[in-house]
């Protein structure tokens, strides 16, 4: 048997721990944990870590983690002492708006598999007997929550880590990552350099600092967050013994930006309440056992208690739970944790040193989740939970400034506790990224939203008056109010333009990649199901896979040379993936050209018609059939046209470089003024993708489904002349073999707009959640993709939960409109 890999992992808190513990469960004996600090408390988050585990989270992933974490610790201990003490969480709400969003919780948590429960005021205080009855309206009870003890929890992890081989050592501080070839080949300490083929950065809040040591952006903020310990709080007196700790659920109070835990006769208090506190790592000490003080009050990642941060949530604690008005502040100190631009985790490999790993920003709640997922990696190349929103290659280039991660970390540290929408957009910063287009998009009064640093229209006040114009059948009803958030009847009437004459839609924020060289084309088949050796112009919707079968992303990939490819992708993960797998002799050039190029999307039974007099190149279905690209002229501007639409209208995908791009708006819309055009914006887009059944990877799919439970079968050439990753997994799958299916449901209401990630029940039991959702506007009602068993097939009645209320609805067959192609071919 081979010697497994040296990897070191950097970071003895609660990750660092929970990974060396998962690597050497799977056999890797020969890894080693290090931390400036010393052990077993070597001064870091975990150190003074609250340990609150809320596993309900709007990210399915993040869940996952949760739950897995809930599930281990739960099943440690150190000598008999208890690393997770299931006391449950309870969630309360003192407005309308937050008992709201507790159901809406509550169909996250059902979604995730997760036992959960909104219950009354009466139900809180018999759970929480310090809470006022009369400040409460009701609250979210998940009786699996609990208490991490994660100092405790390190111990116990450390010892069985070690006891499969791994090694610990404390008081030894990082100063270089070593490497040769591209590759680490170890860590440099004062004491000499440890030997690594992996290196692993679990280093917390000082994880940037390390990525910097090969030059890796982590885009992280450490952040001070308040947290105090009461006096003795008279109604806890007698309740809990020093083992024990606990016995009352953990609490928070979102609508005052706080949480409170037992501890014995005391209360801890945490607050988000107050302003954010960027942390200068420069200004910690930093150092072995002999340089730090780690005491529990003058740890490096505990600074000094400013109690003028604290008065007013002090006040707020004792109207909540009344006892308190009969105690005090103990003690408090401003703990440091990680705060990221989108708050998830980060996660992956460098792009430029192979073998050096990071899992960073990871709080307790999720943390033996990540190692598990990061071990998984590491052993078996993937991970069975779906990582695309904790991977550290998600961002875009504008997103790992300084500026950008500290804005926006310190955004979500503010926001951390609040109703948020889903479609709710930054307020700041914007405009960051344009198209050529924005000037001109502003005139027409475009509603803008954003994503990726990109400005989109998501509507265009222009074209209100239109509303009024709708026939009956495409008039929409009114939505309830959360639903009716960053939305307009606008998008209808934009739905309505595009299925009966033109609209123009800015395709730009879309990601394009340019793959080009002696070695694109044997990549492209490497790494894709579709067959890519076919003639120059041709266009393939394909996949691209892991080993396992899952799907990695679904591209759009055009030949417009024997050796030159454009690429339409999902994002920065692709481009990340497409570098990683390229050959390293030169033989494949890879770029993003998304940022000096743009698109508009010119569909709508009348979109010929705008072009006809503006070009004389074949743009007849003959002369440029679906599914194939050209290069012409259109009003004297050199573009790239591909014949596809993500709308099902006849049209093209219009492509040109970022400096002709306004004229390229301006010809087609002069051109189009006697055809009915209309600008519209991403609201009508998702609306009319739905009704043509087209998938939204990262919402509909991801590495956790299969093309054919995805019902992109058809993507899959099995019989390609060229082998493919994902090959052999896939060979034995078919539309018959899958015990679960995305499937389209109509509500049948033809009312009530869902929004997606609520449960799905069939025969009162849930069995599924939503992905994406829509109101049809084609077909006069709303539209839900979901995932389902397969068993629920055409016909099947099922009820989807909205806010704890229960919708009926109907899985139907897709796509609900043009099922024949006719639109789209004509």
């Amino acid at each position: 048997m081979s010697a497994t890999p040296r990897v070191v992992v950097i970071g003895a808190g609660i990750v660092g721990a929970n990974l060396a513990d998962e690597l050497t469960a799977r056999g890797w004996d020969r890894v080693t944990v290090v931390d400036q600090g010393p052990l077993p408390l070597t001064g870091g988050s975990t150190s003074h870590a609250p340990g609150l585990v809320f596993q309900t989270n709007a990210s399915r992933t993040m869940t996952a983690f949760a739950g897995y974490t809930v599930e281990k610790l739960a099943g440690i201990d150190v000598d008999g002492a208890w690393c997770f003490n299931q006391v449950g969480g309870l969630e309360v709400a003192t407005t309308p708006e937050r008992l709201a969003d507790l159901h809406r919780k509550q169909g996250w948590a059902t979604s995730w598999g997760v036992e959960s429960q909104v219950v009354d005021a009466d139900e809180c205080v018999r759970l929480h007997p310090l809470v006022d009855r009369d400040r409460i309206l009701g609250g979210l009870h998940i009786p699996t929550d609990g208490l991490a003890k994660a100092s405790r929890a390190v111990v116990a992890l450390a010892r069985r880590a070690e006891a499969r081989g791994a090694r610990f050592q404390g008081s030894t501080r990082v100063t270089g990552i070593e490497q040769a070839g591209g590759r680490v080949t170890g860590v440099r300490t004062p004491d000499g350099v440890i030997p690594a083929d992996i290196v692993v950065s679990c280093a917390g809040f000082w994880g940037q600092e390390l990525g910097a040591m090969v030059g890796m952006d982590v885009p992280l903020l450490p952040l001070a967050h308040q947290f105090v310990w009461t006096g003795q709080v008279p109604d806890l007196v007698g309740r809990n013994d020093e083992l024990s700790e606990a016995s009352l659920p953990i609490l928070r109070h979102q609508d005052q930006d706080l949480y409170y835990r037992e501890r014995v006769d005391r209360l801890g208090i945490g607050s988000y309440a107050h302003r954010p506190m960027p942390v200068d790592l420069r200004e910690l000490p930093q150092g072995s056992s002999e340089d730090m003080d780690v005491r529990e009050s003058s740890m490096p990642s505990m600074l000094p208690f400013t109690e003028e941060d604290f008065a007013p949530v002090w006040e707020q604690s004792q109207l909540l739970l009344p006892s308190l008005r009969s105690s005090k502040i103990d003690t408090g100190f401003n703990g440091i944790f990680s705060f990221t631009p989108d708050g998830g985790p980060l996660i992956g490999e460098s792009a430029d040193v192979a073998g050096f790993w990071i899992a960073e920003a990871v709080w307790v709640t999720h943390s033996a989740g990540v190692a598990r997922a990061v071990a998984q990696l590491l052993v078996d190349g993937r991970s069975e939970i779906d990582l695309h929103g904790c991977d550290v290659h998600r961002f875009e280039d504008v997103q790992l400034a300084p500026e950008y991660v500290s804005e926006t970390s310190q955004q979500n540290f503010v926001e951390i506790y609040d109703v948020l929408h889903p479609l709710q957009p930054r307020l700041s910063p914007r405009d960051l990224r344009v198209s050529p287009f924005h000037a001109r998009q502003e005139q027409l009064g475009a509603v803008f939203l954003e994503g990726g640093g990109w400005e989109r229209p998501h509507w265009y006040e222009a074209n209100a008056a239109l509303v009024d114009e709708l026939p009956a059948e495409w008039v929409p009803p009114e939505r309830d109010a959360w639903a009716a958030q960053f939305w307009s009847p606008i998008a209808a009437a934009e739905a309505w333009k595009t299925r009966t004459a033109v609209a123009m839609y800015d395709m730009t924020p879309l990601k394009r990649l340019e793959v080009s060289g002696p070695g694109a084309l044997a990549l492209l088949q490497r790494l894709t199901t579709g067959e890519m050796d076919k003639s120059v112009g041709a266009v393939t919707y394909t996949l691209t896979l892991d080993e396992a079968g899952g799907i990695r992303s679904d591209l759009t990939v055009a030949r417009l040379g024997e050796q030159l490819f454009q690429v339409g992708a999902n994002g920065p993960l692709d481009l990340d993936h497409l570098r990683r797998q390229a050959p390293d002799d030169g033989s494949v050039q890879i770029r993003d050209t998304t940022g000096g190029t743009c698109c508009i999307g010119l569909w709508g039974p009348r979109a010929r018609d705008v072009v006809r007099g503006l070009t004389t190149d074949d743009f007849s279905n003959d002369g440029l059939k679906y599914f194939r690209a050209k290069r012409a002229r259109i009003g004297g501007v050199p573009v790239t046209a591909m014949r596809l639409s993500y709308v099902g209208e006849l049209g093209w995908e219009i492509y040109t470089s970022a400096d002709n791009g306004r004229r390229l708006w301006d010809v087609l819309w002069a051109a189009g003024q006697g055809h009915g055009i209309v600008a519209a914006g991403r609201a009508a887009f998702n609306s009319l993708r739905l009704e043509k059944g087209y998938r939204a990877w990262g919402h509909d799919m991801t590495t956790e489904h299969d093309p054919y439970e995805a019902g992109l079968g058809f993507a899959v050439r099995k019989q390609k002349k060229d082998d493919f990753v994902g090959r052999e997994a896939v060979a034995w799958m078919s539309g018959d073999t899958v015990s679960r299916r995305l499937s389209c449901l109509t509500i049948d209401d033809g009312r009530s707009v869902v929004l997606g990630h609520e449960p799905v029940f069939v025969d009162g039991r849930p069995v599924g959640y939503v992905t994406s959702a829509a109101f049809g506007h084609t077909v006069g009602r709303p539209i839900a993709y979901a995932w389902l068993p397969a068993s629920a097939t055409v016909g099947t009645s099922v009820e989807i939960e909205y806010f704890g209320t229960r919708i009926a609805a109907t899985v139907a067959a897709e796509p609900l409109v043009d099922p024949d192609m006719t639109r789209l071919r004509g």
